[in-house]
């Protein structure tokens, strides 16, 4: 079951509004109280990416500093997050200050006259990465075929219309017109770029790419040949190895935002 399948039509609506246009947002969630609060577990609400309420409502203002530094460190991570916000006398019977991170929860204060605990798990919705395909060669399609089970929206030309969109680009063309697809590829400033071919292959090419003025860290930054080296042979084990790159490419960029 999907968040927005238990939320009210109207957070639910927002949602999809937030998934359409490409835009990253968390949703929050009160899961626990103690004591006098204004909102009970079970409610909701929907955060823009600098943390503002967008939908929904988690009580007053005695919790909304804590719940906007969680969402926004929740989307710059791409990880959940889980605050509680409790009166300073409680938190110190804890042995934890505000700020304080202690199994997976981060404490806040709360200043309210209501004294109340409020736990919030907060979780972000980023944008499906963008995985542009360039060329029609078995691999391109082999790849396209297999990327969007894995959670990524293909597309065979780069998009600029989504900012917050984390965009990879492969070039399976091939033979047929690799200069341009490279030229083009390294102008859409991606994340990630990767060219089907040799190390000799590329080689050639760079040089030509830099004879067209293309920065030399750029053209040193493409990942060729593409794919991890898996031994792979057939276009399909090809497209294989090249998603289980993008994966570990995904990945890593949450894994090292954590450390």
């Amino acid at each position: 079951m999907t968040p927005a399948e238990v939320l009210s039509d109207a957070l639910a609506e927002a949602a999809q509004a937030l998934r359409d246009g490409g835009e990253p947002f968390a949703f929050a969630t009160i899961v626990r109280t103690a004591g006098s609060t204004a909102a009970k577990p079970g409610a909701k609400a929907l955060l823009s990416v600098d943390g503002t309420i967008l939908n929904g409502w988690l009580g007053g203002g005695c919790t909304r500093g804590a719940v906007k530094r969680a969402a926004m460190q929740a989307l710059q991570d791409g990880t959940p997050q889980l605050v509680s916000v409790a009166p300073e006398d409680l938190l110190a019977e804890k042995g934890v200050a505000a700020g304080d991170q202690l199994d997976g929860t981060t404490f806040a204060r709360n200043g309210c006259p209501s004294r109340g605990t409020v736990d919030i798990f907060i979780e972000p919705c980023l944008p499906t990465p963008q995985l542009v395909i360039m060329g029609t060669s078995p691999v391109a399609q082999a790849l396209g075929a297999l990327a969007p089970q894995f959670s990524w929206s293909v597309a065979s030309v780069p998009q600029e219309d989504r900012p917050n969109r984390r965009s990879f680009i492969v070039i399976a063309t091939q033979g047929q017109g690799d200069l341009d697809a490279l030229k083009v590829a390294l102008a859409a400033k991606a994340d990630y770029v990767a060219f089907v071919g040799s190390h000799q292959k590329y080689a050639t090419l760079a040089e030509k790419l830099a004879s067209a003025g293309f920065d030399k860290s750029a053209i040193e930054s493409v990942n060729a040949p593409a794919g991890l080296d898996l031994g792979a042979v057939t276009p399909e084990e090809i497209a294989l190895s090249i998603l289980a790159q993008l994966v570990q490419v995904r990945r890593a960029a949450v894994t090292q935002t954590n450390a």
